[in-house]
């Protein structure tokens, strides 16, 4: 009797454990070969049930409904998959910069254009044929002023000095007719313009009315784009073999577990994406500074500094220019005659008749209130709220990445997939950036060796920074090409030298504030820091990430 009953409960033991065993790896892998052929994979050699899972090298290996082919497939489709997610994200962000660079560029060449028209409709009217027979003059003022204001290598002061030393030329010789004057006698009457002021305070006027808008302006949207350029840039930073692995393990390896239907838990998924985008993480000091200085910059756009002040003073300041003159000219040739001595005569004298004067100055007194500022301030506070929500991109995107959507969410912590089976994720999360990695448990990666690409676009962020800052306090900024040191401006505003060519010309009246250059440090270029950057609210990046959201699933297969 004992020894049947000893029998009988080995029998049961025995076919209770081969029964189980049977079960196990007779697991459907339906859903799986379900999700597989969604994909677009053939189902030729896909296992109907379980198998050993010996073979596997990224994901555990247990039982399994993954061949080593399977497998592979699913790791180049995950790699695929988590690259476009980034590259969607970056743009996202590319397309707010570049509308913003399309918004900010219209209007500036807008108010320019509007500008010249102005000038063009009063001085017709006002000064016929003066105007006329000196139009190019002016045209060729305002050529400049569009050419330094799309990055050409001039500077904006010796352009201002061209256009007086032209326009008093001009006008000295209108204002003696009966005299031939030789370039000698004009390079003297420039030269004692310096102490005689012909033009009265308006050329110190217009300079301050036009440098700091214009210098303001061509940074600014020299910024945008290279921001834009950076985003793009780093979206197509590759993954590492190691971080390959990491997201094949994160999204499809529960699938080869016979698991497809359970979501990451969410601070694994932060874990792998923190390791996957460390190096995109380390942009996030100087992106930030970038942010900072452009949000400075753009406070210049409105007051008595605008380009819409620009836009309406120009004019006046010209015309006051040609009044003031006209008005002192008989004293003003006199002092020069007595310094340059009598140039030989030639025919009769004329001048700008008194009626005009008074017209003039009826236009200026009306165009005067004419300054308003109403575009400017929408368009800055929208392109403000822009740039303070990208602020924290860089180290939003991986918490954006593993949103509620594609994780399992603080309320499934014990039946999300951790890596190996469904189960509470024990280990910490890492911090943001590269150094913090080194202990990440889950993507392997060499902190000694950043992305280049990315230390690249790091430095690029920092040449912008250094220019925004010196254009904030109104310091002329050369836009030097620095694309040959590193590779990285990509920048779609720069001039070339045949299509915007440098102020030329007799230069009489040399101007020795030169413009700080800006190459990279090994060119041992020195600039003028700008003043310490204003304090700004950081609210974070969500905004910008939200169209993440219908992309969530990557993880839901």
């Amino acid at each position: 009797m004992d020894l049947r009953l000893a029998l009988f409960y080995v029998g049961f033991l025995t076919a209770s454990a081969l029964g189980e065993n049977s079960s196990s790896k007779a697991r459907s892998c339906s859903d799986v070969r379900q999700v597989y052929s969604a994909k677009g994979f053939s189902l030729t050699g896909v296992p109907q049930t379980e198998i050993s899972g010996e073979h596997l090298r990224i994901c555990p290996q247990g039982y399994t409904c993954c061949t080593s082919q399977m497998e592979e497939t699913f790791s180049n489709l995950s790699r695929r998959e988590f690259e476009g997610r980034v590259k969607e994200a970056g743009r996202s962000l590319q397309a707010m910069l570049n509308a913003q660079h399309k918004n900010f560029d219209g209007y500036f060449l807008d108010l320019l254009n509007k500008s010249e028209r102005s000038l063009q409709d009063m001085f017709s009217k006002t000064y016929g044929e003066l105007y006329t027979s000196n139009a190019k003059i002016f045209s060729d003022l305002y050529t400049e002023l569009r050419h330094y204001y799309r990055g050409a290598n001039l500077n904006l002061e010796e352009a201002l000095h061209e256009f007086w030393t032209r326009l008093l030329e001009r006008l000295f010789r209108r204002l003696n007719p009966q005299y031939q004057m030789s370039d000698e006698f004009l390079d003297c009457v420039v030269k004692h313009a310096e102490t005689l002021k012909p033009f009265g305070e308006a050329p110190r006027e217009l300079k301050l009315k036009v440098t700091r808008p214009f210098i303001a302006a061509r940074s600014f949207v020299q910024g945008l784009d290279m921001a834009s350029d950076v985003v793009r840039k780093v979206a197509q930073v590759p993954l590492s073999p190691e971080c390959t692995r990491a997201i094949m393990k994160l999204t499809y390896c529960p699938h080869c577990r016979g698991l497809p239907s359970i979501k990451p838990c969410t601070n694994y998924c932060r874990n792998v994406m923190k390791g996957c985008l460390a190096n995109q993480a380390d942009l996030h000091t100087e992106w930030r500074s970038f942010v900072d200085s452009m949000l400075q910059v753009a406070e210049r756009f409105n007051g008595m500094h605008s380009m819409e002040t620009f836009v309406d003073m120009a004019p006046l300041k010209i015309s006051d220019a040609i009044m003031n003159m006209n008005e002192n000219g008989a004293s003003i040739s006199s002092k020069v005659f007595q310094g340059c001595g009598n140039p030989k005569l030639a025919g009769t004298r004329s001048s700008v008749g008194e009626e005009k004067k008074k017209r003039v100055k009826v236009q200026s007194e009306e165009k005067e209130k004419a300054v308003t500022g109403l575009g400017m301030d929408k368009l800055v506070s929208d392109v403000s709220g822009k740039l303070r929500e990208m602020q924290l991109y860089w180290v939003q995107l991986p918490n954006a990445l593993c949103n509620d959507a594609v994780t399992a969410g603080p309320s499934s912590e014990d039946k999300c997939w951790n890596g190996m089976n469904k189960g509470r994720y024990l280990p910490e999360v890492m911090g943001d950036g590269l150094a913090s990695q080194i202990n990440n448990p889950e993507v392997d990666i060499d902190i000694t060796k950043p992305d280049i690409t990315i230390r690249q676009q790091i430095m690029q962020l920092k040449i912008m920074t250094n220019r925004l800052k010196n254009a904030y306090n109104g310091n002329d900024v050369d836009f030097q090409d620095t694309s040959d040191d590193i590779s990285g401006s990509g920048s779609a505003m720069g001039c070339p030298e045949e299509v915007c060519p440098s102020s030329s010309g007799r230069m009489i009246v040399p101007n020795t504030n030169k413009p700080n250059v800006y190459g990279l440090p090994n060119e041992k270029k020195q600039g003028v820091m700008g003043a310490g950057s204003h304090s700004y609210s950081r609210p974070h990046s969500l905004p910008l990430l939200l169209p993440l959201l219908p992309l969530a699933g990557m993880f839901r297969r």
